[in-house]
Formats: C-alpha cells, sequence, structure tokens
C-alpha cells in the first residue's frame, strides 16, 4: 500500500498542511492537489457533494499526490465504514463531545482487531496500491472534532481513546457554545485558553492537534503554537477572492 503522505508528516511532527473542497466539484478538489496541498478535504457535512463527484474527487485528490480526507456528515458507523471503502484515508469526524463518541468513531476506522470495520475489497480502495486490507489500519487517520465547550472539558478522555490518532479544532461552534461571538474567535480569552488546552492535551497524549483555520494569517499562528493538521482556504474562498482580485485589476 503507498504511503499516506499526510499522516506520515504528522507521525514525524511536522504539519501537514491541507485545504477544503465545498462546492462538490471533482475538478476543483483535483486542481487544488495539483497546487501542492497536502491533504484535501471533501466537506461532506456542509459541502455539496454527491456520490459519484465524490468518489471522482477521491480519485482526482489521490493521482495528484494528496490525502484525500472527508469530514463526514455524522458520527456513524456505517458512514465511516463507506467512506473508507470509497479510498479516504483520513476521516474527520463532527461533535465528539465524550469518550463513548470518540469510541463510537475509532471503532469503525479499522479492521479488528483494532475495531469492527467490516472487511471488503472495493475498487477505490485499490488506488492505494497492493495489500491494502493488510496494512490499511496503519495508514488511515482519525481527527475527531473538538467543537464544544463540552468536548473542550472532556478533551483529555476523548483523546485517549484507542484509535483516534488527533484532533482538528472547530473553533465557530467551539465559540458558540462557549455563549461567545463569532467576533471572539482567538481573540477573547476563554476561547484562546480553551484552544491552549486542547494543543496541550494533544502534545501530552502523543496525538496530532488540528485546527480549522480560514486564512494564511490564522495558519501560521495555529502552527506556531503547536498545531500541525492545519487547513488555509477553500475553493469558495479562492474562486471569490481570486476573480475579485482579477476582475478590480481588470477595471482598474
Amino acid at each position: 500500500m503507498n504511503p499516506n503522505r499526510t499522516k506520515t508528516l504528522l507521525d514525524n511532527g511536522l504539519p501537514a498542511i491541507g485545504t477544503g473542497a465545498g462546492y462538490g466539484s471533482p475538478w476543483a478538489a483535483g486542481a487544488l492537489a495539483q497546487a501542492g496541498f497536502d491533504w484535501v478535504l471533501m466537506d461532506t457535512q456542509h459541502g455539496v457533494w454527491d456520490t459519484e463527484a465524490l468518489h471522482t474527487a477521491i480519485l482526482a485528490v489521490s493521482q495528484a499526490g494528496a490525502t484525500p480526507v472527508v469530514r463526514v456528515l455524522q458520527n456513524n458507523f456505517g458512514v465511516i465504514n463507506r467512506s473508507l471503502d470509497d479510498g479516504v484515508l483520513g476521516v474527520i469526524v463532527p461533535m465528539v463531545e465524550t469518550a463513548e463518541d470518540a469510541e463510537q468513531a475509532a471503532d469503525a476506522m479499522r479492521y479488528p482487531p483494532q475495531g469492527r470495520r467490516s472487511m471488503a475489497n472495493p475498487y477505490l480502495t485499490t488506488i492505494h496500491g497492493d495489500h491494502y486490507s493488510s496494512q490499511a489500519n496503519d495508514r488511515v487517520f482519525l481527527a475527531v472534532q473538538i467543537e464544544s465547550a463540552t468536548a473542550v472539558d472532556n478533551a483529555e478522555d476523548i483523546l485517549s481513546t484507542d484509535g483516534v490518532d488527533g484532533c482538528w479544532v472547530g473553533p465557530a461552534d467551539m465559540a458558540l457554545t462557549m455563549g461567545l461571538t463569532l467576533d471572539d474567535i482567538a481573540i477573547h480569552q476563554q476561547h484562546n485558553e480553551a484552544v491552549a488546552h486542547v494543543v496541550t492535551i494533544c502534545q501530552k497524549l502523543g496525538k496530532f492537534a488540528g485546527y480549522a483555520c480560514s486564512t494564511i494569517e490564522m495558519g501560521k499562528r495555529r502552527i506556531a503554537e503547536g498545531f500541525t493538521f492545519v487547513n488555509v482556504g477553500g475553493d469558495p474562498m479562492f474562486i471569490a477572492e481570486g476573480s475579485k482580485r482579477y476582475l478590480e485589476e481588470m477595471r482598474g
């Protein structure tokens, strides 16, 4: 089985820089991978992906040498199993708030004895090379989302769960569940302390810390703080900002 570029970086404590594909276009996802990002996130929770487009995107991203990552719609055994059978190498699970939630996600990620993933040999897993079924447990990774005040309180129990490789902080939902506003993200003391707590727990347990960034400035800040699974931008932002800049320059 071919190496998982992102997991290799994370296992060595190095930043893996990704970006988001939410518009449901496999060609856009492939172009983002070709740009050189380590991983491309196909967001099936908040994006507009249909099944066939997602399959094509996984092929396009893999062919370009990046890691195909999916944020699943929900913490569900069948949904996670299906994503892995579709050739995904990294899974992000939203709204994990307790150790029990983390165990549920981890159970679906790997074949026995590490988990309960159902054995099959679907075509899309073969794009990652020979011996997939015997090596997949060591090549896939699970990032649980820490995105609520409850999850922050339970971060150590969540991240201590076997089979959880790391986390991906969702700053917006985290702020709202704390009674803060979106304007308080990365500014308010309570939010900053929560984020610092999560990265400290990850470092203590040897798990990777991730953060959903939007801007370059935020991405650089989080990497400096010890986060390694970091994404910046995405197809909606790149299209909007790029087209606006070109139009403004053309009109003078």
